[in-house]
């Protein structure tokens, strides 16, 4: 499946938690949630994954973990946050140069509307 179909069915599922809980819980809660309704979609979806820094030749495990991520492909970094601000984005474009993503989206669930939450971050050509 495309990085975009996946980021389709990434977005329809997060409306459905946006809609159904609303903002103001916990990261964790929105995470396990929307992995819920991606699998429901039929995506493959990994949550918490470890992610190396390759530092001259060395990997090195520094505690950085992508939120989620789908089909192998999609990341997704999951905030529950006033405003997104340049440092959550700077996180998800670290987290997508280390796992060699393409696309990733950063969505904060502390929103009234969720569509005021989501950042598509693309690097490269889709």
């Amino acid at each position: 499946m495309h990085e975009n179909q996946i980021g389709t069915l990434i977005l329809d599922a997060a409306f459905q938690v946006h809609k159904e809980l609303g903002p103001g819980l916990l990261e964790s809660t929105y995470e396990a949630c929307l992995s819920y309704e991606c699998i429901q979609k039929g995506l493959y979806i990994e949550v918490q994954i470890p992610l190396p820094v390759v530092y001259k030749e060395v990997r090195l495990d520094c505690g950085y973990r992508i939120d989620l991520r789908a089909g192998r492909k999609v990341i997704v970094e999951i905030k529950s946050v006033e405003a997104l601000n340049d440092v959550h984005l700077a996180q998800i474009l670290t987290y997508m140069k280390l796992s060699g993503s393409r696309l990733g989206y950063l969505i904060n669930f502390n929103v009234k509307q969720l569509k005021d939450g989501i950042k598509r971050v693309v690097l490269g050509v889709l």
